[in-house]
């Protein structure tokens, strides 16, 4: 059975933390659903980590219905939240449309969309309609043409907003946030403050739990670190190595071996020969 949003309140409720992750594929969807990550995130950050684009902007519904098929067919247990991207919810109709897609051709349980108050009316539709959302306040990617990527909340008037935010998105029906780039003095009051809870990445510990991309998590790249993750493992250069390694082989004619190979039996293959040859 699938974790629930009740189970997710649940754990808060209990002070147990909450692990999330990224997933955009069948094949990592298993692995991290058979750690039991309760819940997986099919970002629009696909955009840059799996799409190879500068920025979250491009990413389309359609891309997120892809990858998101994958993920829900490779899972059983996560609740899985799909990104509602870039202007894919500038109106409550339209977002309730695209949602509803993510739901219903993707089997997603849930979506994430960004903003405060803006987008408030978007997310009391949904919920409304039955459809989980979870929030997402500080740094948000979406919006790195007119904020910039750095931490937000910092001054007086940014960290009353983000409170102010966060609590008329819990009233909105939202069953949690996303707190992303904010200082970790302020998540941690934000986390205080709200019945919901706080998922945080590069927050500092004070949320109810942590979301990682994971190509972060796992190392996959082998010349950046941001700065709010923890490599676990250093997997790209592991995978480039052994890449390296099947490569010399296949050069040195050492791969494939008799092993990695099928037998025939010749009287066929002579008597096949010679009737071509006739």
């Amino acid at each position: 059975m699938r974790v629930s949003v009740q189970d997710i309140q649940a754990m808060k409720t209990r002070g147990e933390r909450i692990p999330m992750v990224t997933a955009y594929d069948y094949t990592t969807a298993q692995m991290v659903d058979a750690a039991e990550i309760p819940l997986i995130l099919v970002g629009d950050s696909l955009g840059m980590v799996v799409l190879g684009y500068g920025s979250t902007v491009p990413v389309t519904i359609g891309d997120i219905l892809h990858h998101a098929k994958a993920v829900v067919r490779g899972t059983t247990r996560a609740l899985v939240v799909g990104d509602l991207p870039f202007l894919t919810y500038t109106s409550p109709d339209q977002a309730l449309q695209n949602a509803g897609r993510l739901l219903q051709e993707a089997g997603c349980q849930a979506v994430k969309l960004e903003g405060g108050a803006a987008v408030v009316p978007a997310v009391e539709r949904l919920t409304a309609a039955g459809i989980p959302v979870m929030g997402h306040l500080g740094y948000t990617p979406q919006s790195e043409n007119t904020i910039g990527r750095r931490v937000q909340g910092k001054s007086v008037d940014a960290a009353r907003q983000l409170v102010q935010d966060a609590l008329l998105l819990e009233q909105a029906g939202a069953f949690a946030v996303v707190l992303e780039l904010i200082p970790a003095p302020l998540a941690r009051a934000v986390t205080e403050r709200l019945r919901i809870p706080t998922i945080g990445i590069g927050a500092g510990v004070g949320c109810d739990g942590q979301v990682q991309v994971i190509h972060d998590l796992l190392g996959l790249y082998t010349d950046y670190v941001p700065r709010h993750a923890k490599r676990y493992r250093n997997l790209g250069d592991e995978i480039r190595n052994a890449v390296a390694e099947y490569a010399a082989e296949v050069r040195a004619a050492s791969f494939p071996t008799a092993n990695h190979s099928s037998k025939m039996d010749e009287a066929a293959l002579n008597e096949a020969l010679a009737q071509l040859d006739r």
